[in-house]
């Protein structure tokens, strides 16, 4: 069995409207919601083989402390362009490839996709994946080729909302 995270970036901000999509960063709800993010991530595990992120700004910023986390050396964490505004079939291109030494892998992206995709593998899917969120998957397949429709059944799935009560 394989096991994969996907995780929406957190939370980006609009502030600039001069400024291209692909270029937001996080505002300082992302900022903040961050760290508990990259703490939940390893108080659940396990560490992925390879972290997989898009080369927009927001999900840069908060692949990196998971990086960190994980002590993930350079080829353990990769910069994907597909990434970037990927749908559900592109994201499952991507995954398909992974070589079958690779038994977690983590996925940093953006909506729709993140969610079509889950939505396609799992049937415990939920009907939105806010930002920062992270849902983790355990794949019923042994090579990543193998990776279809209804495979996956749900671990986990955490998002910062669920805490902000707890903090005030």
């Amino acid at each position: 069995m394989k096991i994969l995270t996907l995780i929406r970036h957190a939370k980006s901000s609009w502030a600039d409207p001069a400024l291209a999509d692909f270029e937001r960063p996080l505002n300082h709800r992302g900022q903040c919601d961050l760290p508990g993010l990259v703490q939940r991530m390893q108080r659940q595990g396990p560490r992925p083989d390879q972290l997989h992120y898009s080369p927009a700004l927001r999900t840069r910023l908060t692949a990196e402390p998971l990086k960190d986390a994980f002590n993930l050396h350079d080829d353990e964490a990769l910069c994907s362009p597909t990434l970037y505004e990927a749908d559900a079939s592109a994201l499952l291109d991507v995954l398909r490839r992974l070589p079958n030494s690779v038994n977690h892998t983590m996925l940093v992206g953006h909506n729709p996709g993140l969610l079509e995709l889950v939505q396609q593998l799992c049937p415990e899917a939920p009907e939105r994946l806010p930002t920062g969120a992270i849902i983790q998957l355990q794949l019923m397949i042994s090579h990543w080729s193998a990776l279809q429709c209804g495979c996956a059944r749900k671990l986990w799935l955490d998002y910062p909302k669920l805490h902000r009560s707890a903090r005030k």
